[in-house]
Formats: C-alpha cells, sequence, structure tokens
C-alpha cells in the first residue's frame, strides 16, 4: 500500500496553485526569482500567511536585510490581512530548557542582520571587513538555529527567506552562507539531530522536551526571494541554470518579471523548474492590486 500523498503548501492563489499542480510540494526548497518591484516579496508573504489556514500557523520570516529599508513585511502583512507581525527579538538564554516553555515569548519576524548595515559580499569588502563578517556570522547562526527550531517546534512549517542581495559568485556571499547553514543544518535534519545542533552539551537533559515536541521535518517548505539584475522575464526565461548554484538545488522556481506587449508594460509569471509534479508551462500575467495579486 503505498504512502498517502503529502497536501501541497498553497498559496491561496487557485490560478498559482493549480499552476504548481495543487501548490508546493512541503519538505522543499522553492525560489522565486525576479527583479526589485516584480511583488516577490507580496506573493511570499501570501504563501506564509495560508499557513494559518492550511496548517493552523503562521509561517517564519527571515529577513536578511543588511542595509537599507527593510522589506516592509509587517506594514504589507496589516494592509492586506489586518493582523499584526510579531517580531522575534530575543538572544539565546543559557538555560535552553526555556526554549520549550510555552508562554516564552515568540515573534515570526526574524532580521538577523538588522543593526549591520554594511556590504554582503566578499567582493565589497577589504580583507578585514570580510574577517568581522565571518566573526558575527558565527554568533548570528547559533542565534538563528534557535529562532527557526523553536519555531518549528511551535508549528510553524514554512519558512520565508528574504532580503538576499545578487551577487555574482554565492559563495562570496554571506547571506547565501547564512542560509546555507540555517537550511541543511536545521531545516532539512530530523528534529531530533537539530535539536542536538542546538542544544549541544544541554541535549541529555533536555531529551524528554525533545521528543515530546517532535515534529516531522519533511513537512517544512521553505521559499527563498532572489533578486535578479534582470528585469524581463524573457531574459529571465533565458538566463542558463548554473550547476551548484541555489537554482539547481531549488525543486521549483519561479520566475517574476516585466513584459513587453503592444507598447504597454505587464507583469508576468513562469514555473521554469517543478521537479516531482505535474505543471503548466504557461507564462501568466499578473497584477498587483490593494486586494493582492490578480491573475489573468
Amino acid at each position: 500500500m503505498s504512502a498517502p500523498k503529502p497536501e501541497r503548501q498553497k498559496f491561496g492563489y487557485e490560478v498559482l496553485d493549480s499552476l504548481l499542480g495543487g501548490g508546493l510540494l512541503p519538505g522543499k526548497l522553492t525560489v522565486i526569482a525576479g527583479a526589485t518591484g516584480a511583488g516577490k516579496t507580496q506573493l511570499g508573504l501570501s504563501w506564509v500567511h495560508e499557513g494559518l489556514r492550511q496548517e493552523g500557523h503562521f509561517g517564519s520570516i527571515m529577513d536578511l536585510t543588511s542595509r537599507g529599508d527593510s522589506q516592509n513585511h509587517a506594514g504589507y502583512l496589516k494592509d492586506r490581512y489586518g493582523i499584526d507581525l510579531p517580531v522575534f527579538d530575543g538572544q539565546v538564554p543559557h538555560d535552553l530548557s526555556e526554549l520549550f516553555e510555552s508562554d516564552h515569548p515568540w515573534g515570526d519576524y526574524f532580521h538577523p542582520f538588522r543593526q549591520a548595515g554594511k556590504r554582503v559580499t566578499k567582493g565589497d569588502l577589504d580583507p578585514d571587513e570580510w574577517h568581522n563578517w565571518k566573526v558575527e556570522l558565527g554568533r548570528t547562526l547559533r542565534l538563528a538555529g534557535y529562532y527557526l527550531y523553536g519555531s518549528m517546534i511551535r508549528g510553524s512549517r514554512r519558512v520565508m527567506v528574504d532580503g538576499v542581495e545578487p551577487t555574482d559568485k554565492f559563495s562570496e556571499s554571506i547571506q547565501f552562507e547564512f542560509f546555507e547553514y540555517v537550511y541543511h543544518q536545521i531545516l532539512r535534519r530530523e528534529h531530533d539531530w537539530a535539536a542536538r545542533e542546538l542544544l549541544r552539551e544541554q541535549f541529555l537533559r533536555n531529551s524528554g522536551q525533545v521528543d515530546s515536541h517532535a515534529y516531522e521535518h519533511q513537512d517544512v517548505g521553505c521559499l527563498y526571494l532572489y533578486t535578479t539584475q534582470h528585469k524581463f522575464l524573457e531574459e529571465l526565461i533565458d538566463e542558463p541554470i548554473s550547476e551548484g548554484d541555489i537554482f539547481a538545488n531549488a525543486n521549483t522556481i519561479i520566475l517574476m518579471g516585466r513584459t513587453r506587449e503592444q507598447g504597454r508594460l505587464g507583469r508576468a509569471l513562469h514555473v521554469i523548474k517543478h521537479r516531482g509534479s505535474a505543471c503548466g508551462d504557461e507564462i501568466v500575467p499578473y497584477k498587483i492590486t490593494d486586494a493582492g495579486f490578480e491573475f489573468a
């Protein structure tokens, strides 16, 4: 007897969910790629918010912006859905058993680099600046593990990563190094191994709590929003997918970009990759309104 198919993680827009064969596959990595202004953040927040209906829990947002304005997640959610976005603003406590307390303050939004205010790629930094970033990264990864593990034991099954700056080489991006760690060492590991990575010498005395807060890591989906230099959808479709970068490793890739037709500019999206699922090959026009997305 075959195992039941996992429930797809939907965006809440019938046109897009149908294009994806019912939605995104849980336990997989999805990349939404497009230039600034394409609507990536708004679409990602629709997916995060849909977690309330499907899993009974809002998703988790990691905003990796390190300079300039944040992505205004709170403002968009307030305007679109009338909800407040609680911010995770904690530190890793000495006694990690506090993590399992149901009344321990928590949040759905995590902005790890908000006080950095500096560049994030190796080519833009001198050796001392790069070294300082690496030191700061070590401290931040510990806090990120605490946030994500704590979010998943509280019911979050969707993680959105936003604010990643474009780079010619992923290997030279502090933001991508941060993402690679949290994705492979936390999100894609079984719950008890993720707990071991976080709790370390405190794991044994908290093992009972770890067992009672078990979750299935294959139910946790991850959405990575990537800003491209190309603005037009046609250019994005023609761009080759390089081996070893995030596009090659993603299960699903959704491209969002500008279109030009009959002297008018518009927007459209296209699903260029969706492994393990039926998928439409249409180019789907859309508009962004105060009520969300309108798909043609």
